[in-house]
């Protein structure tokens, strides 16, 4: 397993690849998105085991709705039940959830399963679990815009970063895409400025452990410099040493 100094805090994922898995099977779509909810589990399970404080994932994106009714119909009925079913074993494993992403258009059980779920894993720390689900990050940008000049405060970045759907949480120091494709697809625009991006060839229902651990083995080989250069720093991590 990778050292434990080298596990990025906060992991976030493209879940990609489920209509792909389930093509290559003969199967319907929707069998890849059952496969694709076994291997969120795994990965949140693999995530507690090696430290990772925060997990967000990619669930289904304001253009998501633009695919077949019939599979969107069946994501919802799959949301429910997933809902249902596995919100108790992730309070137990300790687990906060946490759902992001714009509501009004969804129905009064989603947005109520979605408030239950917040609700009764709200006293848990030892992962939180940012579902976005309806989410953009080019809605996320906006809703923020509209908040800070809705409370008359100007618009800097400090404002625009704390009025984000995920506010919550520091950025993602890693961003995960299955599936080979090579995009964000307009996931966290905003948060993930100065994320480190690994793209897995793994189609998403194949990701686990083994997976993630690569993943996060090239995450220990980058330098985050934020803008600085290798020089500032090796004297600001040998400053911290000696202090």
């Amino acid at each position: 397993m990778t050292p434990s100094t080298t596990i990025p805090r906060h992991i976030a994922i493209v879940m990609d690849g489920n209509g792909r898995w389930a093509k290559q099977r003969f199967l319907p779509r929707l069998a890849g998105h059952k496969q694709g909810v076994e291997a969120l589990r795994r990965c949140v399970s693999a995530c507690i085991e090696r430290g990772v404080r925060v997990l967000t994932v990619f669930a289904f994106s304001s253009e998501n709705w633009n695919r077949p009714q019939d599979e969107v119909s069946g994501l919802m009925n799959l949301l429910a039940g997933a809902l249902a079913r596995e919100v108790p074993g992730l309070s137990q494993e300790g687990v906060q959830l946490h759902f992001v992403g714009e509501r009004a258009s969804l129905s009064d059980k989603v947005k109520a399963g979605f408030a239950q779920a917040e609700t009764s894993t709200a006293a848990n720390h030892r992962l939180i679990l940012n579902v976005c689900f309806n989410y953009g990050g080019r809605w996320d940008i906006a809703q923020a815009a509209e908040r800070v000049a809705a409370q008359g405060l100007p618009m800097t970045e400090g404002n625009l970063s704390a009025a984000m759907a995920l506010s919550h949480v520091a950025d993602p120091d890693l961003l995960i895409r299955t599936g080979g494709e090579s995009r964000i697809s307009n996931f966290l625009l905003w948060q993930t400025a100065y994320s480190e991006l690994y793209f897995s060839t793994a189609l998403w229902p194949e990701f686990g452990a083994e997976q993630l651990d690569a993943a996060i083995a090239d995450f220990a080989t980058r330098e985050r410099r934020f803008g600085q250069i290798s020089e500032q720093i090796k004297h600001s991590s040998q400053q911290r040493v000696v202090a």
